[in-house]
């Protein structure tokens, strides 16, 4: 794809800047110039031009009317080794608000317009410098709030997921141009194509696709976090196990009944997964109106959660908080033993909980640190049975327009596969089907070209010998 003149808000033609870095109290900022006349722009502004490309020059930046604004650090970037693959040009300034602001400003005043957002990123789509997908993982990594996020926005920045999803078009294209040659070739030396190559390649085909598509639970999980709830009755000692899962205090905890009437959310970054871990209020009959908002509130959670850490004390709360979990939730359970400080995991217990879910019951103390490690790591490798293969080094799916293209090109090639193999349909018919497959696919990486399919056809078959 190349750049066009644009349309809308967006002019490729202009020259945009913008700042790159947050507003505020810092050491540095970093401005960011691209487009036709970035070179001539930051020219104007700065006492010292780079000699070349990418080295870096100090240099004094000054306003139209020569009043000093900064000394500063200015790289230029030469078209198309740049990010956007313009001519660009960053400077980076001291930090805080002024000094960035008036270097932006005197930009400005010498032609540059105020980039949109995102709008960097889409010249470097549209100039070929990066594909849809690798788009959305440079808005992912700035947006990860895990190990686990970063590590799979860097898998799909790298085009590890682009490379996955342009086999399966790959796929899709050579099973649409065997049907093509058996169509359109009837009379080479090689017949007709066997069926049961047909057969075996559509097959194939939505295996793979059937596996990506597997992915995109875990990716949500990677990318969102999984939602783990802490269920009890009141004074059961949840919010103390958040705190002491959390390491720090973000609950508060007293003796009496009831003290977290709203829910509680943080996220703890694992080593495997995110969980968003959150601290409800006690399930109970509430007959105080603000108190039974925050009970609704719990039930929202449970009625949302990947996992439940169904906490107690003693067996009658346990057959409470199970009860309560049963109604409102399907999620997986945990089932917690707290304050095991004060009384220790009994054998009563212990049965109870034998009784309502098959994995051992986990006893903490939020006070001595007692079990929280295992607490983690029961309730990772429960949410990792739930969602599958959580590989964040393998491409998966992150995003709910990954999913639909995806299952697109799986439902069009099935419907191929059961038209051709089983209702007789014409084969130039049925092959809508994969002409379709292909341009989902196409669609999640921006690349559109139907000539592919006549390229495959005479590139493995000879055609014309």
């Amino acid at each position: 794809m190349t750049a066009g003149a644009g349309s809308g808000p967006f002019e490729f033609s202009d020259t945009i800047a913008a700042a790159a870095t947050v507003p505020g109290r810092g050491a540095l900022a970093v401005l960011r110039l691209s487009g036709p006349r970035a070179h001539d722009i930051a020219r104007a502004v700065a006492e010292r031009w780079p000699d070349a490309a990418r080295v870096s020059t100090l240099t004094t930046i000054r306003s139209g009317d020569g009043t000093e604004l900064d000394q500063a650090v200015l790289v230029r970037y030469d078209a198309p080794a740049s990010f956007t693959g313009e001519d660009a040009v960053e400077i980076t300034t001291h930090g805080g608000l002024v000094v960035p602001t008036t270097v932006l400003a005197a930009l400005v005043a010498k032609g540059a317009r105020l980039a949109l957002p995102g709008e960097f990123t889409r010249r470097a789509v549209l100039n070929g410098k990066l594909d849809i997908l690798q788009a959305e993982a440079v808005g992912d990594l700035v947006d990860a709030r895990s190990g686990a996020a970063q590590r799979a926005a860097m898998q799909q920045l790298d085009g590890g997921l682009t490379r996955r999803i342009m086999a399966l078009r790959d796929s899709v294209i050579g099973l649409e141009a065997l049907i093509a040659y058996d169509i359109d070739f009837p009379e080479e030396d090689d017949g007709p194509v066997a069926p049961g190559r047909i057969r075996s390649s559509a097959d194939a085909t939505i295996a793979a696709l059937e596996q990506l598509l597997a992915t995109a639970r875990a990716g949500e999980l990677v990318r969102e976090g999984a939602l783990v709830v802490l269920a009890g009755a009141p004074n059961v000692g949840k919010s103390s196990l958040f705190n002491a899962l959390l390491g720090q205090r973000r609950a508060i905890v007293t003796p009496s009944p009831g003290t977290t009437r709203d829910a509680i959310e943080a996220v703890i970054d694992t080593p495997a997964i995110p969980l968003r871990l959150v601290d409800t209020a006690g399930l109970r009959d509430a007959t105080d109106p603000v108190e039974r908002i925050g009970v609704e509130v719990s039930e929202s959670y449970l009625s949302r959660a990947a996992v439940v850490l169904a906490c107690a004390d003693d067996p009658n709360s346990l057959d409470a908080v199970a009860a309560t979990c049963r109604e409102h939730t399907e999620a997986a359970l945990v089932v917690v033993h707290t304050k095991s400080d004060l009384a220790p995991l009994d054998r009563e217990f212990t049965a109870r909980a034998s009784a309502i879910v098959a994995a051992p019951v986990v006893s903490v103390s939020a006070e001595t640190g007692e079990g929280i490690d295992a607490l983690l790591q029961a309730t990772v490798e429960t949410v990792t049975r739930g969602a599958g293969s959580l590989d964040t080094d393998a491409p998966m799916l992150t995003a709910e327009r990954h999913r639909h293209g995806v299952a697109r090109a799986l439902d069009e090639v099935r419907a191929f596969r059961a038209r051709w193999g089983t209702e007789g349909v014409p084969a130039p018919v049925a092959a809508v089907h994969l002409r379709e497959a292909a341009t989902a696919l196409e669609d999640l990486i921006g690349v559109v070209d139907v000539d592919d399919v006549l390229d495959e056809v005479f590139r493995r078959f000879c055609v014309g010998k």
